[in-house]
């Protein structure tokens, strides 16, 4: 039976009651204070209206206005995690073709090579079986310990390379990592012969495409004993990352620097890493002359630990745009299969991924989105009331929160399942392997893009400038 005695009945009747009484002055509340907010907004002069504010909001963005309220806030500056909001729409209007008869697709079977070589003209290139590495992202001016190891798993999993970023080196990092790049960065840290010995390359930082070329200083107070430690610096020394590299302000001294660095290795490729300016193709000579194996090329769309936003709205190349504009310069120079060229700066999906492949780029490297695939479901640890950053920054309030081995599984799902949508990609266009991506393989149906990149317009007629492509399965 459904209720077993009186007693239970009348119970069950007076809650029924109560909880429709409720709702009903519920609706009433509701109703009365809706009619009073619309009553103001449609008959208040706008010095008393509230819809003012939606106005501002119109105006200056959410974005903006949250920001110039935080500026009210300070005395001195704020400064913006992750990177810029901003997207230049350029990769969603370049298209790929799609090979049916005039060209067949290639097979489901057929394997597909993405193995990339970086440096291929040094004495030991780094060999990684995917184009998709792990940008510099530092340990303790940003990331926690535990993302770094988790990073350097992931990358070892799938066989790419993960990058030391500007902080301290690591030791459970290089242990971690199959590949490790080191980053030598414009301070004191990272600069002894037996961490550069440890690197399987050396990227020498000069700027990014978040930060420009400026330099960052953090707080003694901010900087606890084990990091102070791996820093390198005394108690109550801040950690200063200058704007400039000082041991290499002219040419004739970064081509010291590179040189040096070759012979300390015994050989592993010396590059650069560069945010895309106006004059990029100045600063591109400027390394070539100097002997790099590879050059770093961060777009205007790149994500950073902490930078003003004047920085990363209103400074640099868009990605896209560098890019096509380092192609032209490798073209022009030959430099295809001698120095390699990477590229990074809002990348984030398989297809922008592909598109920057085919585009020029030797590979790509991944940082806001390498962030957010490792957080994964481990973001339910710190919100809704605190953003994921207090997960992963050295200085959040729940980083001893993070699960190092769930991170660098997901993290490693989140690589497999990329390179198989790559590889699909790659199969679609009719082809095996991702050295043979080319312009050719992309069309775009905006006109100022057909400019920047130098591929097809999609509504003009088009014949294909190669042979007929037609893979064979390896079934009969």
């Amino acid at each position: 039976m459904l209720f077993n005695s009186q007693g239970n009945f009348k119970k069950f009747g007076l809650s029924a009651l109560l909880l429709g009484g409720g709702f009903f002055l519920s609706k009433k509340a509701v109703d009365y204070l809706g009619d009073k907010i619309t009553l103001s907004l449609i008959t208040r002069k706008y010095d008393q209206n509230l819809w003012e504010l939606s106005i501002a909001t119109q105006r200056l963005t959410p974005n903006l206005l949250i920001e110039n309220e935080l500026r009210s806030h300070t005395n001195t500056y704020i400064e913006r995690p992750i990177g810029t909001q901003r997207r230049f729409g350029y990769w969603g209007k370049i298209l790929f073709n799609i090979a049916q008869l005039e060209t067949l697709p290639t097979p489901d079977e057929v394997e597909v090579d993405t193995t990339t070589v970086i440096g291929p003209l040094a004495k030991k290139p780094l060999v990684l079986k995917i184009p998709i590495l792990i940008g510099g992202m530092a340990y303790g001016l940003a990331l926690t310990e535990g993302y770094k190891i988790a990073y350097a798993k992931a990358a070892s999993r799938v066989g790419t390379a993960t990058n030391t970023g500007l902080g301290p080196f690591l030791e459970t990092e290089r242990k971690a990592a199959d590949k490790l790049i080191i980053q030598y960065p414009r301070s004191s840290w990272n600069k002894e012969e037996k961490i550069l010995k440890q690197g399987d390359a050396i990227e020498i930082q000069f700027g990014q495409g978040a930060n420009a070329g400026k330099g960052r200083t953090t707080k003694a107070k901010y900087i606890n004993d084990e990091l102070r430690k791996r820093l390198g610096l005394k108690e109550g020394q801040d950690a200063v990352t200058n704007n400039r590299l000082n041991e290499a302000t002219n040419p004739k001294d970064l081509k010291s620097l590179v040189e040096y660095l070759r012979r300390l290795t015994g050989g592993v490729p010396i590059g650069a890493k560069i945010g895309a300016g106006k004059f990029l193709e100045e600063d591109l000579k400027i390394l070539l002359q100097a002997g790099v194996d590879f050059i770093s090329i961060d777009g205007a769309e790149a994500g950073t630990h902490k930078s003003f936003p004047i920085l990363e709205d209103d400074f640099g190349l868009p990605t896209l745009i560098a890019l096509s504009r380092a192609v032209k310069f490798w073209e022009k120079h030959n430099l295809k299969n001698k120095v390699t060229l990477l590229v990074g700066g809002g990348l984030a999906s398989p297809g922008d991924c592909l598109k920057a492949l085919a585009i020029g780029a030797d590979a790509v490297y991944l940082g806001t989105a390498v962030l957010i695939a490792a957080t994964h479901e481990q973001i339910a640890k710190v919100t809704p009331f605190f953003p994921p950053t207090q997960l992963a920054y050295e200085t959040g309030k729940y980083k001893n929160k993070f699960n190092i081995e769930k991170g660098a599984q997901s993290l490693t799902n989140f690589f497999n399942a990329t390179l198989y949508e790559i590889k699909a990609g790659i199969r679609a266009l009719g082809k095996t392997s991702v050295k043979e991506l080319s312009k050719e393989d992309l069309f775009t149906i905006d006109r100022d893009v057909a400019e920047i990149t130098g591929i097809d317009l999609a509504f003009k007629e088009l014949h294909r400038k190669n042979k007929f492509r037609n893979i064979q399965s390896k079934n009969p």
